[in-house]
């Protein structure tokens, strides 16, 4: 069974929502979009090679698919993000919508049904682990479900106050493990957080 990878953006106050411009969601009069623009730098450009290095196909929710379609099929054959876009057009992109107009970014397949249905389908298929990046509204549902197997989190020194927030009230209790951290000049902290089973409690004596 493929692994489901997600990839986020988060502020110390657990806030997603905009964080590469002003403009990306300013719903709820959010109006710090672009909060992670200041702490870019190569530790950060170096975590998403990383990333990318592993054959995978994308898993998006539909606000960052339309973001990612607006952008990546269009990167100049000679900028320095040419690798990434070559990659991110070739792959198969599964996307959470329910608006029926046509995916027109190649290789883009609309998922059937239910959502949590949908992946764990996708999921049993022979294939490249499931790659999710941003996709907060698709992510919370999906943790609630029990089915994301890594957070590659990206947590930034900011407190937002507001906004959209990765965890929510329903997200179903996991543990995870700790299998890699550091931390960049610009303070962010570089994670990734496996799933280890159920939640263990105990008590101080």
């Amino acid at each position: 069974m493929r692994k489901h990878i997600v990839s986020m953006f988060l502020s110390l106050d657990g806030v997603t929502q905009s964080p590469g411009g002003p403009k990306e969601d300013t719903s709820d009069n959010f109006h710090l979009g672009g909060w992670i623009v200041p702490y870019a730098d190569e530790a950060i450009s170096e975590n998403v090679r990383d990333l990318l290095a592993q054959p995978f196909e994308l898993l998006l929710g539909r606000c960052t698919y339309d973001i990612f379609a607006s952008y990546w099929p269009h990167v100049p054959a000679d900028s320095g993000s040419r690798g990434i876009a070559d990659r991110f057009n070739h792959v198969a992109k599964h996307v959470a919508t329910h608006r029926s107009d046509t995916l027109a970014w190649h290789n883009s397949h609309a998922l059937k049904g239910e959502l949590a249905d949908a992946i764990r389908a996708l999921k049993r298929q022979d294939g490249a682990d499931l790659l999710t990046f941003g996709s907060g509204d698709m992510v919370r549902q999906l943790l609630a479900a029990g089915l994301v197997d890594e957070l590659r989190l990206l947590i930034y020194p900011v407190i937002l106050g507001h906004g959209k927030r990765l965890f929510g009230d329903d997200a179903l209790a996991s543990a995870f493990t700790l299998a890699h951290a550091r931390s960049t000049p610009g303070g962010v902290l570089i994670t990734r957080y496996t799933r280890d089973g159920e939640v263990r409690t105990g008590a101080f004596e």
